[in-house]
């Protein structure tokens, strides 16, 4: 099977020069324009969202899975957006690929330095969705003004970590994997228990059982589904 490479940019991310040149190129491969309010998500988690989608111009976080980070991406990226990860060096390329994420829409900046939230803004700009794994916690001022731009440019942000004010956040709360019979055999599904807390924590939260990846490396409820409030 082969696959198309993803845009990649040098790293680190060193000077404004880049940026621009980020944004530049960007705008050249951009051929598509997203409905400007709702992204559609992969159903597997469409019923852990708030209104069954990706908000366009809010932030959302992802705990203990990057291939739960990956069916965030999924969803959007089949619908024809392009998607950015910003930060992540070990995001497999070619796993996104089989996971469903179209690589010749997606850019990836696997090291951008300190510059990672000027990155991710000039991302904003020109992407539907960001997926980045901040090495630190940002100044208030600083995820205000990129709270704004989101909105503004009508982008959807992924935060692999914690990040103020996100809309849900969604943590892997129970896992496992099949595959391995009596002492022989290799993994080659993992079902989990994924957690969805509502904005700010408080309320009711749901749960959901998945495939993460199945069998055949697609993302998936699984059978039968289960959806439950947790207070």
């Amino acid at each position: 099977m082969s696959l198309a490479v993803a845009p990649a940019f040098p790293d680190p991310v060193a000077d404004r020069a880049q940026v621009h040149e980020l944004q530049s190129r960007i705008r050249q491969m951009q051929a598509t324009k997203l409905d400007a309010r709702r992204l559609e998500t992969h159903p597997a988690l469409a019923a852990l969202l708030p209104g069954g989608a990706l908000k366009a111009g809010a932030a959302y976080t992802v705990h203990g899975s990057s291939t739960l980070l990956m069916a965030m991406l999924a969803g959007p990226s089949a619908a024809g957006a392009w998607c950015g990860v910003v930060g992540m060096p070990d995001f497999g390329a070619e796993a996104a690929g089989r996971f469903g994420i179209d690589l010749e829409r997606l850019v990836l900046v696997p090291h951008p330095g300190p510059q990672w939230l000027t990155v991710t803004a000039a991302m904003a700009d020109v992407l539907g969705v960001i997926a980045v794994a901040p090495p630190e916690q940002p100044k208030s001022g600083d995820v205000a003004r990129l709270t704004a731009r989101l909105r503004q440019r009508e982008a959807t942000l992924v935060v692999a970590g914690d990040w103020p004010q996100a809309e849900a956040a969604l943590s892997v709360v129970r896992s496992g994997w099949d595959g391995l019979g009596e002492g022989a055999g290799y993994l080659h599904s993992r079902r989990v228990t994924v957690e969805a807390a509502p904005r700010g924590g408080a309320g009711p939260r749901r749960r959901a059982e998945l495939w993460l990846p199945a069998m055949d490396e697609t993302f998936r409820a699984s059978a039968p589904t289960r959806l439950e409030a947790v207070s």
